[in-house]
């Protein structure tokens, strides 16, 4: 299967965040109605939640849903408020040399993939990140230093709260350090059970467990996969294959802890790059964020995109993703 990846660059919401919206809202539109319209919280109640928890974001939600067009469920989904449950894979790690550096892997289905890199301004803080869900972020950075990503926590319970991608982008829109960033991890609710690791450009990391149905913990873990403090989702946990990729985490963070380029491509290779597309936990891209030099860069096996937060450049690449396991094929 063969997707594309757009790199987009708009300070502030315009019309390439309007053909964004379109070009990919039926989509979104079928998921988010999935369990029926009365399963999702009504427009008042949902921009409520918003207003209580980031108000911040309420301009830009504003913005986002006249460029949408104004419609009841655009405006309801686009709160990232109890939307329906979903999952993903993903591994990610520190790596605590100098400068230091965070790697991760996206594992998800490539059907299910956004594929946008959106470079913004728009609360005035430039951002550079992975979107999902039109304008949450799975992973990124902004112009202070501060870079963050995401891992599925591999447990059921879903509950009041976001999808964690708006969590994300309102750090990087906000925040400044690590411990401002573990500050809001720790007071705004989520849906479901998520692992999110902040690093920032003074060194400082954490790991943070956020769940809908207990209280945050806040680790100074310096990697994580698909589970918490165990496991405690079997079968999930068996598919996404996440102790065996958190070993192999451990033993590559002791074994290169002065060779981030090795770490690196680890990150390229069984058991950490999965295959698994046809289950979901395909391994999408290796994402390197570099807080001193704030940069990112996507990497495959056979092709690398770089993104410098400043002098950022728009463009487009098609990737072809295998449907059986086997090596991937990168088209130019």
């Amino acid at each position: 299967m063969e997707r594309t990846i757009a790199a987009i660059s708009e300070a502030v919401p315009g019309n390439k965040w309007q053909s964004l919206f379109h070009f990919h809202w039926q989509a979104y539109r079928r998921w988010y109605l999935s369990e029926g319209a009365a399963a999702r919280p009504l427009y008042l109640s949902a921009r409520m939640a918003l207003r209580q928890h980031m108000p911040e974001l309420l301009p830009t939600y504003d913005r986002l849903v006249e460029l949408a067009g104004g419609g009841d469920i655009a405006a309801r989904f686009l709160t990232l408020y109890r939307p329906p449950a979903y999952m993903r894979g993903c591994s990610q790690a520190v790596w605590t040399g100098s400068p230091q550096i965070l790697v991760r892997n996206y594992d998800y289905s490539p059907r299910l993939f956004e594929g946008t890199v959106l470079h913004t301004a728009w609360n005035g803080r430039w951002v550079v990140g992975t979107s999902d869900c039109l304008w949450g972020l799975v992973d990124g950075l902004n112009e202070d230093g501060l870079t963050v990503s995401l891992s599925f926590g591999g447990r059921r319970e879903v509950g009041e709260g976001f999808g964690v991608p708006l969590l994300l982008r309102y750090i990087l829109e906000f925040c400044t350090t690590t411990g401002e960033a573990v500050e809001l991890l720790c007071r705004i609710p989520s849906h479901m059970s998520y692992n999110v690791t902040v690093l920032d450009r003074q060194g400082d990391y954490k790991t943070v467990f956020i769940a809908p149905d207990r209280e945050p913990r806040v680790t100074g873990l310096a990697m994580t996969t698909n589970h918490q403090q165990g496991i405690e989702w079997d079968q999930h946990a068996r598919a996404s294959a996440t102790l065996e990729r958190e070993r192999a985490l451990g033993r590559y963070l002791s074994r290169y802890a002065n060779d981030s380029f090795r770490l690196i491509r680890a990150f390229l290779r069984p058991p950490l790059y999965s295959t698994a597309y046809r289950r979901g936990f395909g391994t999408l891209y290796t994402a390197v964020y570099r807080p001193q030099s704030l940069e990112m860069e996507y990497l495959w096996p056979r092709d690398t995109w770089h993104f410098p937060l400043s002098g950022f450049v728009e463009g487009v690449r098609s990737v072809k993703f295998a449907q059986v396991p086997g090596s991937l094929e990168i088209l130019h």
